[in-house]
């Protein structure tokens, strides 16, 4: 691995070293290694996450290397450089037609493909659900049985390269329409409602203790979030802005596979 990282940190410095065969390899050799799993663009190192940036630049490194071909994927056609995964039954990951997932994203065991899509560097964790139009973006990291809802948007990173990828940890419920964008960390058993759009520098206030609490960038573990406005001011007046409210934990009397309804229910709120 040391080499690997030594050969792509130089030819990240020096773009005409992968016209040598040591280096185009050695971006191959990261590519797949990111495919079967091996290798993570960030990955949990005790307490906290650690992110690889120099995987992030041999992703961005495999691009040049590639040519752009047509892709005979009956009954689709594609034109790109990237191949797509195919070895899906050897995984045990059941893809519903309309789905695709590219070469360099890893899909674990029981990962459920219905119509949507998994990009490049990306890391799906065993039994999790990628519903109707959801997208997991470019390095994005989701974890063990998530439950990612219709038209959920995970977004993506890969430069700058020390920008950290969205994390979505274990168990977690993403509702229909959430987008969570920008190196948001979602941890572990979070229930995030419908429509809830988290970013850097989305407001997230905890709204369940006598006094709020606010958080940037993170939403803690079991809590159930709803879609929220705040008063801002503005040289033209007082506007909403969007922000995000924590209404309380999930219990843990709550099965971890429950709907997103039951989870609300508990708090008494409708979304």
């Amino acid at each position: 691995m040391q080499n690997l990282q030594k050969l792509v940190e130089e030819a990240w410095e020096e773009r005409h070293l992968l016209e040598f065969k040591e280096y185009f390899e050695a971006i191959q050799t990261v590519i797949m290694k990111l495919d079967n799993g091996e290798l993570r663009v960030a990955e949990p190192v005790g307490d906290r996450w650690h992110v690889n940036d120099w995987i992030k630049k041999a992703v961005i490194l495999y691009f040049p290397i590639r040519e752009m071909q047509e892709i005979d994927n009956k009954p689709f056609v594609y034109h790109d450089k990237m191949k797509l995964k195919t070895n899906y039954k050897e995984l045990g990951v059941r893809v519903v037609p309309g789905a695709s997932a590219r070469y360099g994203a890893y899909l674990a065991k029981g990962v459920i493909m219905m119509p949507s899509y998994v990009n490049i560097g990306a890391y799906v964790g065993e039994g999790t659900m990628v519903d109707t139009w959801a997208t997991v973006g470019s390095c994005a990291q989701i974890g063990k049985h998530v439950h990612l809802s219709g038209g959920a948007g995970i977004g993506g990173v890969l430069e700058p390269v020390q920008a950290a990828p969205v994390i979505i940890e274990d168990n977690v419920f993403v509702g229909s329409r959430v987008i969570v964008v920008e190196g948001v960390h979602v941890e572990s058993e979070a229930v995030l409602g419908a429509n809830v759009v988290l970013t850097a520098s989305t407001k997230i206030i905890d709204v369940s203790g006598a006094e709020p609490i606010e958080y940037k960038g993170r939403v803690p573990a079991r809590s159930v979030v709803i879609p929220g406005t705040y008063t801002k001011k503005f040289p033209a007046g007082e506007y909403q802005v969007p922000c995000a409210l924590i209404i309380g934990k999930r219990k843990d009397s709550t099965d971890k596979k429950t709907s997103l309804n039951d989870a609300l229910r508990d708090h008494n709120v409708a979304v």
